[in-house]
Formats: structure tokens, sequence, C-alpha cells
């Protein structure tokens, strides 16, 4: 019995390297491929193309790769650059620069771009998955609720809009009741 511990003990030892092995392996070639389509977009000199997708692809390296205000300034290249293109990829792009802002806490310039993209294409529960979570952070709670509502009727299925908008409603609930309970004296602060 005592001779089985150290064995086991050992094998859950390299079976939990060897997880970790595998996960450090993945992230590593991730970001290796990230650096390598980033570099031969460079060496391509993709920055200075006349071509949104080109652009966009560009930006979207830059996104992965955390490096938000060159993006935005790719994206909005990309954005001027936009000719002939369909609204979805008019989408695609607003969505990704309101990303972008958002990660720089530019909600109300974020909000902008959130709502171009859904007047690209209305039925985009991407987008409104960002344009609520940008109104929830402007404390526009309320519209916030619409917008998740309406992500979850497009996307009955889309798990971010369904826990966000059960967080919201719980927290609505909690400072309704809150506010119920406490007495307030003629100012409306409570005594």
């Amino acid at each position: 019995m005592n001779a089985f511990l150290p064995q086991t003990y050992l094998l859950g030892l390299i079976g939990l390297l060897a997880i970790v092995a595998v996960v450090g392996g993945r992230q590593f070639l991730r970001v290796r491929r990230d650096e390598q389509s980033l570099l031969k977009m460079e060496q391509a000199k993709v920055a200075s193309s006349k071509d949104a997708g080109a652009l966009y692809e560009l930006a979207s390296v830059q996104l992965r790769k955390r490096l938000y205000p060159q993006a935005i300034v790719t994206l909005r290249q990309a954005i001027k650059r936009l000719n002939n293109e369909p609204d979805e990829a008019r989408a695609l792009i607003e969505n990704a620069l309101g990303y972008a802002l958002a990660a720089e806490k530019d909600f109300t310039t974020a909000v902008r771009h959130y709502k171009a993209a859904l007047r690209a294409k209305e039925d985009y529960p991407v987008a409104m998955n960002n344009l609520a979570f940008a109104q929830e952070r402007l404390l526009e709670n309320e519209e916030a609720c619409a917008l998740y509502r309406q992500a979850l009727v497009l996307d009955p299925k889309n798990k971010t809009a369904r826990k966000r908008l059960t967080r919201l409603e719980r927290s609505a609930a909690k400072e309704k009741t809150s506010n119920q309970s406490s007495p307030k004296g003629p100012d409306g602060r409570g005594f």
C-alpha cells in the first residue's frame, strides 16, 4: 500500500507537467505566429496599403498582441479606404475599432463605432454585446439591458448577453430594494 504512494505522486506530477508543457507550448506557438504575421505585414508595408482588408488583418494581429493605439490608427485607415466593400466588412472594421477604443477606456467613442457597425449590419450580435458593455461602462444600464435582450433575440444561445443581463437585472433589483427600505428625509438623503 505504501509502495504505491510515491509512484502515484510521481505519475500525477508527470501528468501535471505534461499538461503545463502542452498549454505553454500552444501559447508560445500562438505568440510566435502573431509575431511572424506582424513582421511579414510590416515588411510588406501593409500599413501604407490601400486595401481595407489587408489593413483589417494587420489590425487584428495588433489587437491580439494588445497594441491598441496602433490598431486604432490602422483601423481608422481601413475605414477611410472602404470603397466598394460589402456592409459586412464595414461592420467588422467598425466593431474592431470600437473594441480597440473600449480597451483604451474611450467608451464614448467606442459607442459611436459600435452603432456604426450596427447600422452597417443590423443583425450583428457581437457588436450589440460590445455596445451594451460600453453603455454599461457609461452607467446607462437600462439601455445596456435593452441591447442585451436584443442580442438574445438574435442569438438565443448568446452566453455573454445572458450572463451580463442577469447581472444587470440583479444589481437593479438590489438597488431598488435598498432604495425602498432606507428612510429618506425631505432633502432625499437618509436620516
